[in-house]
């Protein structure tokens, strides 16, 4: 497969492809990647977001330092802040594999040499999105009860398998190991799948904190004294 070679933005975060990210950008070499991106917007170019392994510093230790798959990601907002800074939007674009990761050069972002991924459906997928998509409602609705919120109001999942299995990955609050498994994940199928069994995770756990937050009520426990 051929690879191309894309300026790289480190994260604390994945992205995923069709979700929005908004960015602050303050440091002298992601001013100067905005600034480029800006001049070439008629060619819609991309760069890399990749997410930083827990407890690693990117100086620190390098290429070590990156999860080898990342997602590029688009302008869709730029707004000029005093000082040469930005608040820019961005959307997620499609998966890469990191190749290569080039020598660093002085203000500049870092560059790698990536290979795009492919998601595809199979004769399963639909079923499997089927699957995803109802516990991602039961999901959703027991987060916004525990929040005092409407449990009932509206939102739609994408029909399309493979935007169905990234709209999940992107909404369900994971922690940063769990959303890269989710971004790494081989086939269409196999993110659906582990969706799955993370939804059924998190539903169990908020329903155990409730359960366990009613009968703490209904003892008259609790002081905040």
């Amino acid at each position: 497969m051929t690879a191309i070679t894309l300026p790289l933005f480190p994260l604390g975060t994945v992205l995923f492809p069709g979700a929005q990210l908004p960015l602050h950008i303050f440091e002298l070499r992601y001013r100067r990647l905005v600034e480029s991106l800006i001049r070439r917007a008629h060619e819609n170019p991309e760069f890399g977001i990749v997410a930083i392994r827990e407890g690693l510093e990117v100086g620190a230790h390098g290429v070590a330092s990156l999860y080898p798959i990342g997602c590029t990601a688009e302008l869709v907002g730029v707004a000029p802040l005093p000082g040469g800074r930005y608040d820019v939007m961005t959307r997620g674009v499609r998966r890469f594999r990191i190749r290569q990761v080039h020598p660093p050069e002085p203000d500049r972002p870092d560059r790698a040499d990536v290979e795009f991924l492919t998601d595809t459906s199979s004769p399963r997928s639909r079923d499997l999105a089927v699957t995803a998509s109802g516990l991602f409602h039961r999901y959703r609705r027991a987060v916004l009860a525990a929040r005092g919120l409407d449990p009932d109001s509206p939102f739609a999942l994408p029909n399309d398998p493979v935007d169905c299995s990234n709209t999940i990955a992107a909404v369900v609050a994971l922690d940063l190991t769990d959303r890269q498994r989710l971004l790494e994940a081989p086939t269409v199928d196999d993110r659906l799948r582990l969706a799955t069994a993370l939804l059924r995770r998190e539903i169990g756990l908020i329903d155990r904190l409730s359960s366990r937050a009613g009968e703490e009520l209904s003892r008259g426990t609790y002081s905040p004294n």
